[in-house]
């Protein structure tokens, strides 16, 4: 379809898509429930999105032969972004070495030279200030990873403060607008755009638990989006497009399949027309319905 046209400049493209794909709890929700021998999970996310996001290369660097295998699994035009290992953003205490630079290059290295590499997510806890040694910190990061497209998720609310959006901008930082629960001290919602790349990640709002020591994975990101919450973040979502050159949306609220729910239902607010869902998400969310078109007319999860 032809680039819609808005307010001002056109909206650049946007992709929507989930974080991760391989969760046990989509099974019989957003995946068949009796999957055949040889079902390909990956392979059947790219028929409903036409991108995805690597959580798994936050906690161990990915490996070129898994990442060459995603490739060889999706489309042509299927983009991945990969979440920065944690011992470059939660383990600081010490420098890290060219070696494990090299390493973490290596394995997205397939992905950079098919260009389907959408960006790299560098994601720091609340802990992380916008400080002296917070910019240092940075510095180094681009230093080593300079020719890929980073972007920096922080969650405390001293990053909205202009010095700290001028460092993320003048070294070429993207920013990610998140949805978290609210509080005091955290970044709030926002449509920033300080590099070419524009990013939003929505984590859910369930504030009893994402606060809570004893609470697990699913616990934190158990949270389906109402209608009304969503349509807060379209008008954001365009107002980042028209800014960004490619803007990425992913939903992180994974459990029981509540991502690609909502998922669906932002990329079809966003394209105005009903979307392919899955028959087992309309049986585990009705509200789907309204938004479901016949399947088997073609890939979607891209606006141009």
């Amino acid at each position: 379809m032809g680039e819609p046209e808005r307010a001002g400049r056109p909206v650049g493209p946007i992709r929507v898509g989930t974080s991760g794909w391989s969760y046990a709890d989509w099974a019989g929700r957003f995946y068949p429930e009796g999957r055949p021998r040889g079902f390909d999970e990956l392979a059947y996310l790219a028929r409903y999105f036409c991108c995805v996001e690597i959580n798994s290369s936050f906690y161990r660097p990915p490996s070129p032969r898994s990442v060459t295998s995603w490739l060889q699994r999706t489309p042509a035009d299927f983009e991945f972004t990969f979440k920065l290992h944690q011992r470059f953003t939660h383990e600081r205490e010490s420098p890290w070495t060219a070696e494990e630079v090299a390493e973490y290059r290596r394995g997205i290295e397939p992905a950079f030279r098919a260009g389907r590499l959408g960006a790299v997510l560098v994601q720091f806890p609340w802990s992380f200030r916008a400080d002296r040694e917070a910019f240092r910190h940075l510095e180094a990061i681009r230093r080593d990873f300079g020719d890929l497209p980073l972007v920096v998720e922080v969650r405390h609310v001293g990053w909205l403060s202009d010095e700290a959006t001028g460092f993320l901008k003048d070294r070429g930082f993207g920013f990610c607008n998140i949805d978290q629960p609210a509080s005091s001290s955290g970044v709030p919602p926002m449509s920033l755009v300080t590099s070419p790349v524009g990013y939003v990640r929505l984590h859910g709002r369930n504030f009893e638990t994402w606060f809570s020591r004893d609470a697990d994975r699913d616990a934190r990101y158990d949270y389906l989006y109402s209608e009304s919450e969503l349509e807060e973040w379209i008008e954001r979502i365009r107002r980042i497009a028209r800014a960004s050159e490619r803007t990425y949306v992913f939903t992180n609220n994974h459990h029981r399949g509540q991502a690609p729910a909502n998922a669906l239902q932002i990329l079809s607010r966003l394209s105005g027309r009903r979307v392919a869902v899955p028959a087992t998400l309309v049986e585990s969310y009705p509200f789907l319905d309204s938004i479901a078109e016949t399947e088997g007319r073609g890939r979607q999860g891209r606006l141009f």
